[in-house]
C-alpha cells in the first residue's frame, strides 16, 4: 500500500491490475471500503479522501465553496495524474452522485459503477436538514461532530448492526468524529445543494445496493433510480441501513465478485 498527496488529496493505492476508484460518502474515508477488499484482488485499488474529508486538504474559501463538480474535478485530476484512462468505480452515498457525474461527463473513463446507499441527489425535503447540520458542524467544532456522529449511528445504521456489529458502528462513529468540522461542513452544504447527473446518458453496467432501513436511499427511491439508468441491477439488503459496505461487508462482497469483470 502506498499514499500519495495529489493537489491536496489523499489518495491511497493497493494491488496490481485494472484499475478501481473509491469514492467514500459524505463522513466517510478510504477506510469506507476496507471491509470490501476481498473482494477487490486483482485490481490496482485507488482510494480518495474527497476534499476536505478525512486526510484531504479543503479547497480554499468558506461557505458554499465547495461542490459536486469541484469534488468531481477534484476525482478526474487524480485519476489523471495517476494515468487511470479506464477504471470502475465504487461509490457510497454522496460518492455515488459524484461517480454518476463523473460517468455522464467523461464516460470514456467509467467502465461500470457499483454504487452503495446509491441517492441522485437529496430530495427537497431533506435539503435543509442537510444545511442544518453544516451549520452545527462549522459553528460547534469537535463537539458538534461528536453530537452528529451519535445522531448519524442512530439514524441511519440499521438496528441490526446497532444490536450485533459494534466494530461497524463504532466505525462510524470514528470516521464522522475524526472529520475536521469546517470541511465536512462544506461537505454538507455541497451535497445540500446537489443536483441530477443526466443518468439516462450514463451507458456503462450499474450495481445499486441499498438496505431495506436505508432511510437515506430507500428502496423506493432507488428503483426509481434504476429506472433512468440503460443498464441497472438493483439489490436490496435485508437488516441494512445506509452504512452498507461496513454493515453487511460479506454480502457486499459477494455481490462485488459477481459483478466486477475478472482481472
Amino acid at each position: 500500500m502506498s499514499t500519495q498527496f495529489i493537489d491536496g488529496l489523499a489518495v491511497e493505492i493497493d494491488g496490481q491490475g485494472p484499475d478501481l476508484v473509491c469514492i467514500h460518502g459524505l463522513g466517510g474515508s478510504s477506510n469506507t471500503w476496507t471491509p470490501l477488499f476481498p473482494a477487490l484482488a486483482g485490481h490496482r485499488v485507488v482510494r480518495i479522501d474527497l476534499p476536505g474529508s478525512a486526510r484531504s486538504a479543503a479547497l480554499a474559501g468558506g461557505p458554499g465553496s465547495l461542490d459536486i463538480d469541484a469534488m468531481v474535478d477534484a476525482v478526474a485530476q487524480a485519476c489523471q495524474r495517476l494515468d487511470i484512462t479506464r477504471a470502475v468505480f465504487l461509490g457510497h452515498s454522496m460518492g455515488t452522485i459524484v461517480c454518476q457525474h463523473l460517468a455522464a461527463r467523461q464516460p470514456g473513463l467509467v467502465s461500470r459503477l457499483a454504487l452503495f446507499g446509491p441517492l441522485v441527489c437529496p430530495p427537497d425535503a431533506a435539503r435543509p436538514n442537510v444545511q442544518a447540520r453544516a451549520d452545527k458542524a462549522a459553528a460547534g467544532g469537535a463537539a458538534a461532530m461528536q453530537e452528529i456522529a451519535d445522531a448519524v449511528v442512530q439514524g441511519a445504521t440499521a438496528r441490526h448492526a446497532r444490536e450485533t456489529q459494534p466494530l461497524a458502528v463504532a466505525l462510524v462513529r470514528e470516521s464522522l468524529m475524526r472529520q475536521d468540522p469546517l470541511g465536512y461542513a462544506r461537505s454538507c452544504e455541497a451535497l445540500a445543494r446537489a443536483q441530477s447527473a443526466v443518468l439516462e446518458n450514463i451507458a456503462v453496467p450499474v450495481l445499486l445496493v441499498t438496505g431495506d432501513e436505508d432511510g437515506v436511499a430507500p428502496p423506493a427511491a432507488v428503483q426509481a433510480m434504476a429506472s433512468r439508468l440503460r443498464d441497472a441491477r438493483m439489490v436490496v439488503l435485508p437488516q441494512c441501513g445506509h452504512w452498507t459496505p461496513l454493515e453487511c461487508a460479506m454480502q457486499c462482497q459477494a455481490l462485488l465478485r459477481d459483478f466486477l469483470p475478472a482481472p
